[in-house]
């Protein structure tokens, strides 16, 4: 399949509205590809992060459980953090998944790179199998986390998506993915 290339956008002007650690928001105005112009577009750059469909020897996805403030409640997820600047997502991800879990695992296999939001963030979520792994007891969480490990048979995480459990709509993606690949039998 052969696509045509779209014409970027061309920034006339930026603002930024806010610059902190995990967020810079900025304010442009645009020039379309039909000529037109916008005068407000706004765009989020955030941090890339990564993020991991961890498997053990038993057959379980390993998940965390965890509150997430935008939408009020608790999210089951994948393991999954930043990227620090200059960080690889490889050993970003062993990284998360051992902070995070406590597990380590031998065999890693790359999922995909997501875009989170294409249309509004920069955002790219870069995913990884870790098969046959196993704890280590030792996790270092950030002071903001609180974290629960969940162990999950395989056979229940796709109950888990069509139940609503698992809501994080490229973790659902991932794992997916990493099904129709033959990594997990779900």
């Amino acid at each position: 399949m052969t696509y045509r290339p779209l014409t970027p956008w061309q920034v006339l002007e930026r603002r930024t509205l806010v610059e902190r650690r995990w967020l810079t928001l900025h304010e442009d105005r645009v020039r379309l590809a039909n000529g037109r112009e916008m005068g407000e577009f706004h765009l989020v750059e955030a941090p890339n992060w990564a993020g991991v469909v961890c498997v053990t020897g038993e057959d379980e996805m390993v998940l965390v459980r965890q509150y997430r403030h935008g939408i009020g409640g608790d999210s089951l997820e994948l393991p999954a953090g930043v990227m620090e600047p200059g960080e690889e997502p490889l050993l970003a991800a062993r990284r998360e998944l051992c902070e995070e879990t406590g597990y380590l695992a031998a065999h890693w296999q790359a999922i995909a790179a997501f875009a989170t939001e294409p249309s509004r963030q920069t955002v790219r979520a870069h995913f990884f199998c870790a098969l046959g792994a196993e704890p280590t007891g030792t996790r270092a969480l950030d002071e903001s986390e609180d974290i629960d490990v969940v162990r999950v048979p395989c056979r229940r995480v796709l109950g888990l998506i069509e139940s609503g459990e698992i809501t994080h709509g490229v973790h659902v993606g991932a794992i997916l993915l990493a099904a129709q690949r033959g990594l997990v039998t779900l």
